[in-house]
């Protein structure tokens, strides 16, 4: 992966002040010192003047260390300034400035949306999480009894409800998947989903990352062999977009849903979902609209009421995870992710439920311990360091959830490694 010249990361940023001015309203010393330091090329993933300025963008506590950004992430102050801007000002006659001002915005920010996410902006729906966006699908899809729908063991709970409730209420057919967490090859994870098709399958549900290890699922491959049967494809992408660099159409899926308030540091209910043009009139809306069945995105918008200033938020959070830039910020946190775990990968009783293929994690990390519970090591971490993670216990997967983030310190880390290293000697 290369990383932009010094040059490049000069004009990036220029541009970037040029417009908002954005890096003032982020970080002064950051905008200040920028033009000024000798990044250099290839460097950025490990450069800690450079993410230290990014860290004081933040408004992360001191005391307590954050490694459970893969639930939800912290927003940047640029963010929450927005936020609060715009809360504040729609109380000023809610009425008028939701439906008449704040509303105007909805449209651009679409479009910057589909600038990021590489496809047309009448295929992005805003709305509130990845769950409401699969839920729009899961239960908009024209399916009838005896069809066949390919999903796993290791999905979202959200996601596996509502598909239990449609099996209850329409009599489809639920053919599961268990996968046996980590698999390093591609293409086994490919023959697992292949091998449960059948003539009767019209839709296989991929998990584009499995939250509870951090394995990054390879949706293109599985997609290309789906319709090569007709079969439909949704990629559940609530742990990927800006995480790491993709674009959607990339991964040839038909429906993709994801909640911007965990990579992309939105607020806190907010999301999108992305349908391919030539299917939305496939898919009723999941709330009342005039034309359920028509062929307009925005039938998928018809939530009534909503939080006007934490949607128009969302172009904040966009801005700044450009202004990071989506390959260097990958990067870091694959870098991030390494740091800690090479210090600890050799000890005793420690294992991991990631994958071993470099491109098939990121940020995400699991680690077992031999003869603790998960719970007993996520709350022995919190406990004695202040470290805050989460124990899963789902289907085959048993261990603790490591997430750091772009604002993560090599300090935060450090202190993570020592932590596992005293509950293992």
């Amino acid at each position: 992966m290369q990383h932009p010249s010094r040059r490049n990361f000069i004009r990036l940023f220029s541009g970037a002040m040029t417009g908002l001015p954005f890096l003032q309203a982020v970080n002064p010393a950051f905008a200040m010192q920028a033009s000024h330091h000798n990044f250099q090329e290839g460097s950025f993933d490990s450069d800690e003047d450079f993410w230290g300025w990014i860290r004081e963008a933040y408004t992360v506590s001191p005391n307590i260390i954050n490694l459970n950004n893969g639930g939800v992430a912290p927003q940047p102050k640029v963010v929450q300034d927005a936020h609060i801007r715009f809360y504040q000002y729609c109380n000023e006659a809610p009425s008028y400035y939701m439906w008449q001002i704040l509303d105007q915005g909805r449209e651009p920010l679409r479009e910057k949306l589909a600038g990021i996410c590489g496809c047309d902006a009448e295929e992005i729906a805003i709305n509130r999480n990845s769950t409401e966006g699969l839920n729009t699908v899961i239960f908009g899809l024209n399916l009838k009894q005896g069809d066949e729908v390919v999903l796993t063991k290791q999905d979202y709970p959200n996601m596996i409800n509502a598909w239990r409730q449609r099996e209850k209420r329409d009599g489809i057919k639920l053919v599961w998947v268990d996968l046996p967490l980590p698999i390093d090859r591609e293409d086994d994870i490919v023959k697992y989903y292949t091998n449960a098709f059948t003539a009767r399958t019209k839709v296989v549900m991929v998990t584009h990352l499995i939250n509870w290890t951090g394995q990054i699922m390879p949706v293109k491959k599985i997609a290309d062999e789906a319709h090569k049967m007709g079969i439909e494809v949704i990629a559940d992408g609530a742990h990927t977009l800006a995480h790491f660099d993709f674009k959607i159409p990339d991964l040839g899926c038909d429906y993709f849903a994801s909640s911007l308030h965990k990579w992309m540091s939105a607020p806190f209910g907010s999301g999108l979902l992305y349908i391919k043009k030539e299917k939305i009139k496939n898919v009723w809306a999941l709330l009342s609209n005039n034309e359920p069945d028509g062929t307009d995105i925005r039938k998928f918008e018809s939530l009534g009421t909503r939080s006007f200033a934490s949607e128009m938020s969302i172009g904040a959070a966009a801005d700044f995870h450009e202004m990071i830039g989506a390959p260097r910020k990958e990067a870091r946190l694959r870098f991030l992710k390494d740091y800690w775990v090479n210090q600890v990968k050799g000890l005793n009783r420690v294992s991991f439920l990631q994958s071993n293929n470099t491109k098939m994690s990121c940020a995400i990390a699991n680690i077992a311990i031999e003869g603790k519970k998960p719970e007993e090591v996520s709350g022995e971490l919190f406990n004695k360091h202040k470290i805050h993670c989460v124990a899963i216990n789902w289907e085959n997967v048993h261990g603790v959830r490591i997430t750091p983030n772009v604002y993560t310190s090599l300090k935060d880390l450090d202190k993570l490694v020592l932590g596992i290293k005293k509950m293992v000697q």
